[in-house]
């Protein structure tokens, strides 16, 4: 981040905050999670109120999610293809509305702070898709209050080693993408032979015989 933005936040605190997590959120390319480390330093100097930094930041990230979801449901799916046709990111498109599909709720929770370079993508193909948008209004701040807690904590714990925390976490987000995966597809495996296992009884013979 630039030293003027820093500046920003230490100058103006919240409201830079609640913006810059507005159009970050919306689909503006921007390292949000450096910021929020940068602003849990800040908070542990006392320069920033925690509690307001976390209903803020909170209600920004939020607020921004929901301009995504109504930009894909009210422009639908052949305005935002032309869009990325001329800008960028159909591949990545095509990435989103496959996680959101096989994933749903939990996959719009997971993008706000495990999967987040998909965030703003789910946001516009969760409105493209017309999904409802009571759950994804709750799976929404679920993810995204977890988000802001977890890393504007982390930066007030380690507020004398920001970049490098921020560097750490970049690398281990994807161990846990993998882990996460892994442990799905294993729960899949074991359900699916436990069910090849299941039995039923014949009352004719009193054996009990494989499904």
């Amino acid at each position: 981040m630039s030293d003027q933005l820093l500046a920003w936040l230490s100058l103006y605190g919240v409201p830079v905050l609640f913006g810059i997590l507005v159009v970050t959120a919306a689909g503006v390319p921007f390292p949000d999670t450096l910021m929020l480390l940068a602003v849990g330093s800040f908070v542990a100097q006392g320069e920033m109120s925690l509690w307001q930094v976390l209903i803020v930041g909170s209600l920004g990230a939020i607020v921004g999610d929901q301009i995504g979801y109504c930009l894909g449901l009210g422009a639908g799916r052949r305005l935002v293809r032309r869009i990325t046709n001329r800008v960028g990111g159909t591949e990545t498109m095509k990435r989103a509305e496959a996680f959101g599909e096989r994933w749903g709720g939990a996959g719009i929770f997971f993008s706000r702070w495990l999967v987040g370079p998909l965030g703003p993508w789910i946001n516009v193909s969760s409105g493209i898709t017309a999904y409802p948008w009571p759950r994804f209004l709750l799976w929404d701040a679920l993810g995204e209050v977890l988000w802001i807690v977890l890393y504007v904590m982390l930066g007030r714990i380690f507020n004398d080693r920001v970049e490098a925390l921020a560097d750490l976490l970049g690398n281990l987000t994807w161990v846990l993408v993998g882990v996460t995966a892994a442990t799905v597809l294993g729960w899949k495996v074991f359900r699916h032979f436990r069910t090849g296992q299941a039995v039923s009884i014949d009352p004719g013979d009193g054996l009990a015989q494989p499904n």
